[in-house]
């Protein structure tokens, strides 16, 4: 028979998020759930009680009723998952304001960068008011052309905070790459990294980035960050801006969060476009958040002490 690799203690059991919402479900259903079979079971016969009873334990904030859970369960695509909710992706995200650390990063040359719960809600919130002043508002489309940096994180919060759907292509792939997915949704704003590295090497991007912003019509402005200084010289990119330029040096702005209904988009992404033009695959504010929450909290036993390492581009 083969040898476990690792079994957890009675502890570590007892005190899992899995443990105690197998708990929460089962008082909720008459103390029928009593194990991972049990649990498994209900969320398949019970799928509308399931999703509520996560959405309960795992705290998300919104407003509205949340029953009915589910409208038309038996369509599928057509299900309307909690229909009378309203909630905003970025506000259940930044819901701490604390000194603990929020995003760690550290660059393929050593260099380290932390932010706070309440730095990156700072950083958000003057980066939502500069979208706001551009116009961008809920249901608009911005664009990332960016690797995986904090930066990425803040404006993707921003965009979802004021209502923006948020969409992504990794600084390596090659122009008519980036025309064929930012060119069907037309971007309102872009933002993009200057440069990056990998394997040892520096890519400057400005020269991808001009030909870029030239054939997005749509675009009412670019914004970049630094790489290694490189956003100096933006001359040549269309209606560009530097990262801090568009943050502005006044005083932090009071954030807001825009409520959307729980099916109103979130991420645009792409099919891989081995078959042709890649296709967009549209994710919800509320199927996102909750499905996200559940993998975190449920499947990884994530809690507030914990730390994830999160190591790939931002072209997915």
């Amino acid at each position: 028979m083969t040898e476990a690799v690792f079994v957890p203690s009675a502890e570590r059991k007892e005190a899992a998020n899995l443990s105690r919402f197998i708990k929460f479900v089962g008082e909720r259903s008459g103390g029928q759930i009593n194990d991972y079979d049990d649990l498994y079971e209900y969320s398949v016969k019970h799928a509308p009680q399931f999703w509520q009873a996560v959405w309960e334990f795992c705290g998300i904030r919104g407003s509205g009723e949340l029953e009915p859970a589910v409208v038309d369960l038996e369509r599928m695509p057509g299900a309307r998952w909690f229909p009378h909710t309203r909630l905003n992706f970025a506000q259940n995200l930044l819901r701490y304001r604390d000194e603990r650390a929020a995003i760690v990063f550290r660059s393929e040359s050593g260099q380290r960068s932390e932010y706070s719960y309440a730095q990156l809600h700072e950083q958000v919130a003057k980066t939502a008011a500069a979208m706001r002043e551009l116009g961008i508002s809920s249901g608009d489309r911005v664009a990332g052309f960016m690797p995986n940096i904090p930066e990425t994180v803040i404006a993707m919060l921003a965009a979802t905070s004021v209502g923006a759907v948020w969409s992504s292509c990794s600084p390596d792939f090659g122009i008519q790459g980036v025309l064929d997915r930012f060119g069907q949704i037309e971007p309102k704003l872009l933002i993009a990294a200057a440069g990056y590295s990998y394997g040892g090497k520096t890519f400057d991007c400005r020269a991808k980035l001009a030909e870029i912003a030239q054939a997005i019509p749509s675009l009412e402005g670019v914004v970049v960050t630094a790489f290694d200084g490189s956003n100096e010289n933006l001359e040549g990119i269309r209606n560009a801006r530097s990262w801090e330029q568009f943050q502005g040096a006044g005083p932090v702005p009071t954030l807001s969060f825009e409520p959307v209904s729980f099916d109103h988009p979130l991420y645009i992404m792409y099919s891989s476009g081995t078959t042709g033009v890649p296709k967009c695959i549209v994710h919800s504010v509320g199927g996102t958040l909750i499905q996200h929450l559940k993998e975190h909290v449920l499947h990884t036993d994530l809690k507030r002490e914990d730390r994830i390492f999160y190591y790939t581009t931002c072209g997915w």
